[in-house]
């Protein structure tokens, strides 16, 4: 069975035109800002903060790491498996301590609230590592010499820290936020397996919007064009970032 495209309509720019006043095209744009504000801002917040945490010699430190890292080894299929048992209302093992505790269980994926909720934990959950790994790669390669004079002048912890490293891995962390910034736009696999984008859309991100578009409804001239308008913004987007800097030619300076 194929699909035959010989007789197929030119037209133009109608299924463009017919973006403008869709509704779901645009929840699931705002969907996706959404998701991308809250996952990208904290697994920076926590990815960087673990970094300056152990790239100091700490007992224990290498260890950590390396467990810290397993996320990121894990399939996505088997990402969105393993956290979709975890969050089930019934047999969930979140529900279960919950309740040891006293709390009433939650239907974690049927609740819009929740589940979004859910896709943000486990998003935060698998690409934090991600961060880790590239902050600390970028903070052991810092020249000691700054490092050390730096401390010979009179900083104190916060100040070595907010003054010193931090602006020295300036392009490192701007890297690392265009990275997941176009991760955050092509997520797909853990979504689809998590919730499927529901309950209604509250979970449907334009990449799963666009996958729901050519595979469910059969629709894919106008999921093609959707995918146009994901690339256009990932392009602005990803522009915008470098414009607070060229990370490469920073990096390429250090």
């Amino acid at each position: 069975m194929g699909t035959d495209f010989d007789d197929a309509p030119y037209v133009g720019l109608r299924h463009f035109i017919r973006m403008i006043g869709d509704e779901n095209v645009g929840e699931s744009i705002w969907v996706t800002l959404k998701f991308g504000f809250w996952t990208i801002s904290i697994e920076m917040l926590l990815g960087v903060s673990l970094a300056l945490l152990l790239e100091r010699p700490i007992r224990g430190a290498s260890v950590f790491r390396t467990i810290f890292i397993l996320p990121l080894m894990v399939s996505p299929v088997v990402v969105g498996l393993i956290w979709r048992y975890l969050f089930d209302a019934r047999i969930g093992w979140i529900n279960y301590y919950l309740g040891q505790i006293g709390i009433e269980p939650q239907v974690w994926l049927g609740d819009a609230d929740l589940a979004f909720f859910a896709i943000v934990f486990t998003d935060i959950w698998q690409w934090t590592p991600f961060i880790f790994i590239i902050v600390i790669a970028g903070l052991q390669a810092l020249p000691s010499e700054v490092l050390e004079a730096s401390k010979i002048d009179g900083a104190n912890w916060w100040q070595h820290i907010l003054f010193v490293k931090l602006p020295m891995i300036r392009s490192i962390l701007l890297i690392a936020l265009l990275m997941r910034l176009i991760d955050v736009f092509r997520a797909l696999e853990v979504m689809y397996i998590l919730t499927g984008g529901g309950p209604g859309r509250a979970t449907e991100l334009l990449s799963l919007h666009i996958y729901n578009r050519a595979f469910d409804t059969q629709q894919l001239g106008y999921a093609s064009a959707i995918s146009v308008l994901l690339i256009v913004i990932v392009f602005f987007l990803s522009f915008g970032i470098l414009k607070m800097g060229n990370p490469l030619k920073e990096k390429a300076d250090i």
